[in-house]
């Protein structure tokens, strides 16, 4: 009887992110990142959020390209649904946080995925963005999230 050996390719280096967690314990302040985002308003409620670099691991590091993000609100707000609401970008990055994860864990422990699917809701009532009601509060009530 012949096994046949696969190696598991999810796409994730495990070896370097094994590397640099333990580099990173053994050097605190180089864990200490910060991430920026410039956003900029076009018009009503569209604006354009661009990213461009970070810093972390003691200097200053820039994309390969910068990553822009259109935010708006639907027509039902009287706006003119030019992009995902920021409510939805939030949650979108959420669900690839999430992802990723799964990919990097995986890796790690040999398992080969064929595909990682979460659905991400946020319960929100709107009243409380919009000041309508001081007892409603401004912000998610509740996210749930499926894989």
């Amino acid at each position: 009887m012949t096994t046949a050996s696969h190696p598991v390719d999810n796409g994730v280096n495990s070896d370097a992110l094994l590397g640099a967690r333990t580099a990173l314990t053994e050097s605190p302040a180089a864990a200490e990142f910060t991430w920026r985002s410039t956003t900029r308003w076009i018009h009503g409620t569209y604006s354009q959020s661009t990213v461009t670099g970070f810093s972390g691991l003691g200097q200053e590091h820039t994309h390969r390209e910068p990553y822009t993000f259109d935010a708006d609100h639907p027509e039902c707000f009287a706006s003119e649904d030019r992009g995902a609401a920021p409510v939805e970008i939030v949650l979108a990055a959420l669900g690839s946080c999430l992802t990723a994860g799964v990919a990097a864990v995986a890796q790690y422990r040999g398992i080969q995925l064929r595909s990682v699917t979460a659905t991400i809701e946020g319960d929100m009532n709107v009243l409380g963005i919009l000041g309508a009601d001081p007892d409603v509060r401004n912000g998610f009530n509740g996210v749930k999230v499926d894989f």
